[in-house]
């Protein structure tokens, strides 16, 4: 867990600190903020792995901040610890449905608030190796590694085959536009006449060999990698 960045949005100084001192102690790096307007403003600025959220902040309280994160595209996706003195029951579904992923309620064991922070960064973690790899038939794309494997043997393609085939699989079943796919695997203007696709999709299905069929071409449009894949 060494290196996750927490931000610990706490008005009251001595919890800060409880807290801060924990979570280095246990390897974190901390940032600190006493409000939710300060906490904004270092997230607008700076890249943290987990928040800390009290609720009973000054002006906007811990239950709006949480709303405007979760609200926010480039931030929504942190995880968010509430940590707070407000312990009914309400409280507690309010913050949930806010898109809380843990609640604690004060006084709190140092310990147990470090256990479930990474718990919490691990489960994401896991969450997000699966979101970088892909499966179809029996076909595996390991993006993390830049591998394609397949029956258990590693199919070597070049730079351009590898964006291609991801490209194509990330957006399973849906049509592939040759324009688009220019645009977006080689950088290449919509507008220049080129084959280059074609070619390419030729190779990527002749080194996939029977799994090549799952290259569909749509004609006169593009093409899909199949759904059934």
């Amino acid at each position: 867990m060494s290196g996750n960045r927490i931000l610990i949005v706490e008005d009251d100084k001595p919890i800060s600190q409880l807290v801060k001192y924990n979570l280095e102690k246990a390897g974190f790096s901390c940032l600190t903020a006493i409000s939710g307007e300060e906490a904004i403003e270092i997230l607008d600025k700076q890249a943290v792995d987990l928040i800390i959220l009290d609720i009973m902040l000054p002006k906007i309280d811990g239950f709006e901040t949480c709303k405007l994160i979760k609200e926010d595209k480039r931030l929504s996706s942190i995880p968010i610890v509430m940590l707070t003195a407000k312990g009914e029951e309400v409280d507690k579904v309010v913050g949930f449905e806010l898109g809380a992923d843990d609640y604690i309620v004060k006084p709190f064991s140092p310990r147990e608030l470090t256990l479930r922070i990474k718990a919490i960064l691990r489960r994401r973690r896991i969450k997000e190796e699966v979101k970088n790899i892909f499966t179809a038939d029996r076909l595996t794309i390991d993006l993390s590694r830049h591998k394609v494997i397949l029956d258990k043997k590693e199919v070597v393609l070049t730079q351009m085959e590898f964006k291609l085939l991801v490209k194509l699989i990330q957006r399973k079943g849906r049509v592939q536009s040759r324009d688009s796919l220019l645009e977006e695997v080689w950088d290449i203007a919509a507008d220049v006449t080129t084959r280059t696709i074609d070619t390419h999709i030729k190779r990527l299905r002749q080194k996939l060999g029977k799994a090549g069929k799952l290259i569909e071409t749509i004609r006169g449009v593009g093409y899909r990698f199949s759904e059934e894949g």
